[in-house]
């Protein structure tokens, strides 16, 4: 650390905690990346709890002469998000949403992600303007600060378009809200010098004809190269001038700390189409037509290599598949209708219109949610295709530029031509048709110094076609970043850019505020610094260090993230072999082992989120080995029905300590027992006692497909209401049987303090639908193996496995007779070995959510007996894809279902008791983000259901009991035979 860095970090200190401030080199490294192909590894990184410790920090930094760069989610494109310096990260404490105006309008904090300003405006029928790709994961400081638009916002519908107001902080530390008319007079009184110049400079622009045209024509196009300097000539008040020009300032000018935004209609009624053309040529005259027509919201063009490239995803139409014509492109068309007449009106004229351009193959519009979504995945996918094949220590580099949209065909077939000159051949084009913005997508290698001139050539080329040639943008929505500060000049020529300096000199005179970004003297930027991506290890090597896993990771926060652990393990692997620095490769083994390996909840649900599903979970899982002790795996596995005793002996154990000393006092004392041992497990607050026995039921396989069976009693302890609704079932029926298999989870913890076993409400929930749950034979010695199998003992959980398979086999009459899982976890397990023909295929598997809500909910009478209900969906549910279904079913018990965005708790099978701090974490902001008449929460997994209780401070139950609660048998219920 250099001698001004280490004072500014001592003087930082004294304002902020230091356990907000890392200086560690393997964190240090891991936030040394984001989306782009440039690596900068900063010396301090800072989290800020508020505007008071940003404001110390941008005080501090100017006393002693330290860069500041300010970073939200990460997933910027190019290069804007990274430095050597200091790293200010928007974090906890900047999440905070308000719903203005019944949703007109919505007042944001920077790190709020994108998509929850959409979830937070959804029952009013709304969203915000933005919507990149990336908005599950990119966060409003970032779309922000780089004018992110996307594939439906256009420019009308972007961020400086569509801001109302806004909170910013300058590099002196002065606060302006522009919303708060007592802050605005203030400012015009101390900053009068600053809105002076701003005046000035907009009266130069405005008298200069042709730089007032360009200007204007320029803004016409999408347009993210250099400042917006179009906010000095749209407006007249210099107070509106700054705001408009923070947006896409990408950090260089100030400090966004909230934003309030006018938000735009949410049409309901959506269809999707796929067009194909032979001739891109037709193609581009047909994006001309559509514009001129209105009646599209988006319209994405995919070059001929793009089809190719994404010939192997499902769910495409069949003429997207095989050989296509030379100059081919298809355009993916959305539209959209405040009802379903305006949506059909408007498809028939999209479809009229398209006609008129020879189109080879129409898929015609769909309105199925689930086929437009998989046409959009595909689309969003584009990107990564090109990174998940590129050779190994190549990167992935995304461009994004406009053309005037009269010119786009030229454009598609000119930047192909310069593909090939270079030799790009994996290269893709992309991108917003209707406003002429094309992304391409190559791989080049910066390995040697000829790689490197040759991405200069064709960086310089592609200049001037872009930016010389056709007058278009060499940025149309990515932000100016690194890759493109060289070009500034370029693009807008002496006079505007000398503009653009004059507003860094204004707003930062010590150039402290994200130096070289936008604006640069350094000619070479573009050259420096750049990524390289060393093998590391197959099951990660395709990753281009996007960031979407983030937000899905439970120890994002607490040590590294998903993309953090490959660039860390990418680091260790390239120090392996070539012996550079044998301190820092000692230094980074040593912290990788709590960092990456024992915080990682190797769940996988990163994977979701991965736009080439990455499992960074494997790697890990690869890197932690086989179980530390398999013999005793192995001796557990054998004596499973005695183990479950013990600890279910040890929650009774719990249940008098926490009755003789308090429930307060005994986890205090667990909690010092953990600390001092830490073999000792933490059993978090809402831990139940030992679940009671299993009520009784017949023992499979039965002989007939109907039998008669006496009801089930009725389950225990409804947090809805003594008694249930209409728990009574016919005293006789004629009843289905299903084999219930009892996972050893549900079988040692209780559904509630009362001691009550989950097969109570889900035996209720059977008779009242007519179904007779069997028993398994040996059902107290079962398990499927998924304890063994986390913990790295293969042969104890393959033994456990091939048990439990033989016996559900024998229960089932060899498959004939369904099984119902009744942990999401274990059934996860069990359904992904049967698809690995590890378990007897013939075997009816289904997971409790699915069976409940195709089976059973059907023949139930459901009453609404809550008002508010949060709703947990577990990673094994999302997996197994029936989270929605889940969700489904909660909103037939309450009026109002809540869904906080967490992917994965962070309990991971037995983590919430020996590694708390990973559940802490994932859970710090459910609180917060429960409905404040919410009582009560569900989920399908017993382990979930325990720190989600702790963390969240309300109860969560299983969905059975919650069914139960909320049922009684349909009056038309047709017993089948």
């Amino acid at each position: 650390m250099s001698p001004q860095h280490q004072a500014f970090l001592s003087a930082l200190e004294q304002r902020m905690p230091r356990a907000r401030l890392i200086t560690d080199p393997t964190r240090t490294l891991a936030y040394g990346t984001d989306a782009s192909f440039y690596r900068l590894v900063p010396q301090i990184v800072a989290y800020p709890a508020n505007e008071a410790e940003v404001s110390a920090i941008l005080s501090l930094a100017h006393a002693h002469g330290v860069a500041v760069t300010f970073r939200a989610a990460g997933t910027s494109l190019s290069g804007q998000a990274v430095t050597d310096s200091v790293l200010v990260v928007m974090a906890d404490g900047w999440t905070g949403i308000e719903v203005l105006d019944d949703g007109m309008r919505i007042r944001l904090q920077p790190g709020v992600i994108g998509q929850h300003a959409n979830d937070a405006l959804r029952g009013v029928g709304r969203k915000i303007g933005p919507d990149p790709a990336s908005i599950a994961t990119a966060k409003i400081g970032g779309m922000a600060a780089n004018n992110s638009s996307g594939m439906c916002c256009g420019t009308a519908q972007n961020g400086y378009h569509t801001l109302a107001a806004m909170r910013v902080m300058l590099a002196d530390g002065t606060v302006l809200d522009t919303a708060d008319a007592a802050s605005v007079a203030a400012f015009r009184v101390s900053h009068a010098e600053l809105l002076g110049q701003l005046q000035t400079l907009g009266n130069f622009i405005r008298g200069n004809a042709e730089l007032e045209a360009k200007v204007r024509r320029k803004y016409r196009l999408k347009n993210t190269t250099g400042y917006g300097i179009n906010a000095l000539i749209d407006f007249i008040d210099p107070v509106d001038m700054l705001a408009h020009l923070m947006i896409g300032s990408e950090g260089t000018l100030g400090f966004i700390s909230s934003i309030t935004y006018h938000t735009v209609p949410d049409h309901p009624h959506k269809a999707s189409c796929l067009v194909l053309f032979a001739e891109l040529e037709d193609c581009c005259r047909a994006v001309t037509a559509l514009k001129d027509g209105g009646a599209v919201d988006a319209v994405e063009l995919v070059d001929r290599r793009s089809i190719l490239a994404v010939q192997g995803k499902k769910g495409l139409p069949g003429f997207l598949y095989g050989e296509q014509a030379p100059n081919a492109a298809a355009l993916l068309i959305e539209t959209r209708g405040a009802d379903a007449a305006e949506l059909a009106a408007r498809c028939a004229a999209v479809d009229a219109t398209v006609a008129g351009f020879n189109p080879s193959a129409n898929s015609g519009f769909s309105t199925d949610p689930v086929v437009g979504e998989t046409y959009w995945a595909v689309r969003k996918g584009l990107f990564p295709a090109v990174g998940a094949v590129r050779p190994v220590g190549t990167t992935c580099v995304i461009e994004d530029v406009a053309f005037p949209v009269e010119k786009l065909a030229e454009g598609v077939l000119r930047l192909t031509e310069l593909f090939d000159r270079y030799r790009y051949d994996e290269a893709l084009i992309f991108g917003h048709a209707l406003e002429g913005n094309l992304h391409f997508v190559f791989a080049p290698g910066f390995e040697s110094e000829a790689e490197v001139k040759r991405y200069s050539d064709f960086m310089d080329a592609v200049g001037e076609l872009v930016a010389v040639e056709f007058g278009g943008s060499l940025k149309a929505e990515h932000g100016t970043g690194r890759n493109v500060a060289p070009f500034v000049k370029l693009e807008w020529g002496d006079e505007a850019y000398a503009v653009m300096c004059e507003l860094k000199r204004l707003f930062d005179p010590r150039n402290l505020l994200n130096p070289d970004v936008i604006i640069t003297s350094n000619e070479r930027l573009h050259l420096e610094n750049l990524k390289r991506m060393p093998a590391a290890d197959s099951l990660v090597d395709r990753c281009i260090e996007c960031g979407f896993c983030e937000p899905a990771c439970p120890s994002n926060g607490l040590s590294l993230t998903p993309r953090q652990r490959i660039v860390t393990w990418r680091r260790i692997q390239q120090l392996r072999r070539d012996g550079s620095d044998a301190a820092q490769l000692a230094t980074l083994e040593a912290d990788y082992q709590w960092a990456g390996l024992d915080t990682c909840a190797a769940t996988g649900m990163c994977a979701t989120r991965c736009p080439v599903g990455i499992n960074t979970g494997d790697l890990v899982k690869k890197l932690r080995g086989g179980a530390k002790h398999p013999a005793l795996a192995e001796k557990i596995e054998a004596n499973l029905g005695t183990v479950v005793g013990t600890a279910r002996a040890g929650l009774g154990a719990l249940k008098l300590a926490r009755g003789i000393l308090g429930a307060e006092a005994t986890t205090a004392l667990n909690r010092v027992a953990h600390r001092v041992f830490p073999m000792i497990p933490v059993a978090p607050p809402a831990t139940p006692g030992a679940a009671g026995p299993l009520p009784d039921a017949p023992v499979g396989p039965m002989s007939n497909t109907v039998v008669f069976a006496t009801p089930a009693p009725a389950g225990n302890g409804s947090a809805a209401g003594a008694g249930g609704a209409g728990r009574g079932v016919p005293p006789a029926r004629r009843l289905e049987p299903v084999v219930f298999f009892g996972s050893c989870v549900n079988r040692t913890f209780a559904e509630h303090e009362a001691g009550a076993n989950l097969a109570d409400s889900t035996f209720s929930l059977f008779a009242k639908a007519g179904f007779a749950p069997l028993h398994l034979a040996d059902r107290k010695s079962l398990c499927c193996g998924q304890p063994f199998e986390s913990k790295g003992a293969t042969e104890a959980a393959d033994r456990a496995l091939a048990r439990t398979g033989a016996a559900l086999l024998s229960a089932s009459d060899n498959g004939r007779i369904p099984v119902y899982l009744d942990n999401a976890p274990c059934a996860l397990r069990l359904i992904d070995a049967q698809r690995a023909g590890k378990l007897d295929a013939r075997l009816q598997l289904h997971d409790a959510v699915g069976f409940l809500a195709d089976k059973v909910a059907p023949r139930l009478d459901i009453v609404k007996r809550l008002e508010q209900l949060a709703v947990h969906i577990p990673c094994s549910t999302s997996k197994a894809g029936t989270g929605a279904k889940l969700v489904a079913l909660a909103k037939k018990c309450a009026t109002q279902v809540t869904v906080p965005d967490i992917a994965c708790c962070g309990f991971a099978g037995d983590k919430g008791f020996n590694l708390p701090e990973l559940n802490a974490n994932s859970l710090r902001r459910l609180k917060p983000a429960l409905p404040s008449g919410c009582r009560t929460g569900v989920s399908a997994s017993r382990t979930c259901q325990i720190g989600l209780a702790s963390h969240g401070g309300i109860p969560y139950r299983s969905l059975e009991a919650l069914l139960d609660d909320c049922s009684q048998p349909a009056a038309a219920t047709v017993s089948v035979s």
